[in-house]
């Protein structure tokens, strides 16, 4: 039972006992504001009730709620809103469901069925920094001269950075025209494509695809490995690029780093134009969540944009996440929040514990990354495609595990500690100039962190 409910079945059981007037005098404008292990606290308009309650209906309401809640052994009244420190668990739980509503609701509502287009997303809405300009300017372009400029347009980044947005943005942009439009997600179409071979209506599915002036497709690492989806897509593509009808796609990392995708494909996305969208600087940070606030009509403080700009820096999301957190506070207790209040408010939000890992977690996060087997990283090969990710698997030990330099030459075939010196320098070395090198150590990363096999 929520809170909610809970008071409401007490309140039931009050207005059966007394007069209408009894229970309006009583009862009107109260309600639990914070629950516990085994007390209750009660919200009540004025000081007057509060001692009425006390002293004429608590053991009344007691008994009611314990036949609900066996566990709960006292009931405390308070005048008004709560301090957030006496209901920190409750509010905090409130404010996840605040949230979750209002995403539930603004989802259903703003998506076109037809498209799979999400109508908040737009240019206007994006900010543009340093970290995403060219992607944006790209994406701009693209719906300029749909199909003849930038075919196909390619973006690639790591997790919350914009890219969907950046490609939802591009189909709001030209829905308005009589284009045919669809964005879609790559796993989506996969199981489109699965469901179409076992019903044998592959051909309808084509079809389908064939006649779109513009197709959106999100996340396509995840067609890596997936011979027949594979097949299809290529299928599609060729179609609409012969006919030169736009083609979207986005990914966690450039083609080129994409494990067990068809050379013929990765070729057809290298041949248009490929753009990265990465982290943005603390001025980009501080820019989105000035607009994310201005169009919730929010009203927070510098401090507070800046403490949240400051405190999460490699996630978009997350920032409007952290934001999102501190609008609810301020909707739920009708008030502004100060800074305190703010840092207590994402004191769970932004704590991260301490990240451990183990040797067998980068290596299996390494072999898969780079579509090999963890052996592969202790043969004997000196092939471009194990030396890579055998050093790249070297300098993480060395840097995630903090294990020795002969540790780490023992774990991967029993190589001379003098060589793992070797590529743990290099990679480190390599990591500051080479963008894709360094988008390759994030996923990697993100890969063993966020793995339950640590």
């Amino acid at each position: 039972m929520s809170n909610e409910e809970l008071w409401k079945a007490v309140l039931g059981e009050m207005e059966l006992s007394l007069s209408k007037a009894n229970f309006t005098t009583w009862f009107k404008n109260t309600s639990i504001v914070a629950r516990e292990s085994n007390f209750v606290t009660i919200s009540v308009p004025n000081g007057f009730i509060k001692e009425w309650l006390e002293n004429k209906f608590n053991r009344k309401i007691l008994q009611s709620l314990r036949v609900l809640a066996t566990e709960i052994r006292e009931v405390k009244y308070i005048i008004g809103q709560p301090k957030v420190i006496l209901v920190k668990q409750d509010l905090s739980r409130i404010i996840e469901k605040e949230i979750e509503d209002k995403n539930n609701v603004s989802s259903d509502l703003d998506i076109d069925k037809s498209t799979n287009l999400n109508k908040k997303y737009s240019f206007e809405s994006f900010i543009v920094g340093s970290n995403n300009e060219l992607a944006h300017a790209a994406s701009l372009a693209v719906t300029k001269t749909l199909g003849k400029l930038y075919n196909p347009l390619f973006l690639y980044g790591g997790v919350g950075l914009g890219k969907t947005h950046l490609l939802q943005a591009i189909g709001n942009s030209v829905l308005s025209g009589s284009k045919k439009i669809l964005y879609i997600p790559a796993e989506r179409m996969t199981a489109a494509i699965v469901e179409s071979i076992r019903n044998k209506t592959i051909e309808d599915l084509k079809s389908y695809y064939s006649k779109l002036d513009l197709l959106i497709l999100d996340d396509v690492q995840f067609i890596a490995g997936k011979e027949k989806t594979q097949d299809i897509v290529f299928s599609i593509f060729n179609e609409l690029h012969g006919k030169n009808k736009q083609v979207v796609l986005s990914s966690d990392r450039p083609p080129k780093a994409i494990p067990a995708l068809e050379e013929r494909l990765r070729s057809r996305f290298e041949g248009g134009m490929i753009a990265d969208v990465s982290s943005p600087d603390y001025e980009t940070r501080l820019a989105i969540l000035s607009q994310k606030a201005a169009e919730k009509n929010a009203i927070l403080s510098f401090d507070i944009l800046s403490y949240i700009a400051t405190h999460i820096q490699k996630n978009v999301r997350e920032l409007e996440g952290a934001l999102n957190r501190i609008i609810a506070f301020s909707q739920i207790c009708n008030k502004v929040p100060d800074i305190k209040e703010a840092r207590n408010i994402l004191t769970a939000y932004l704590s991260t514990p301490y990240r451990k890992t183990s040797p067998p977690a980068i290596l299996k996060a390494v072999a898969d990354f780079y579509n090999i087997t963890p052996a592969d990283l202790a043969r004997r090969s000196r092939k471009k495609e194990i030396v890579k990710p055998r050093q790249v698997a070297m300098f993480l030990l060395r840097e995630e595990v903090k294990l020795s330099f002969p540790e780490i030459g023992q774990k991967l075939g029993g190589r001379d500690h003098s060589t793992v010196i070797h590529a743990c320098e290099k990679i480190k070395k390599e990591e500051s100039f080479d963008d894709s090198l360094k988008n390759e150590l994030v996923l990697i990363r993100e890969r063993v962190y966020n793995s339950s096999d640590k």
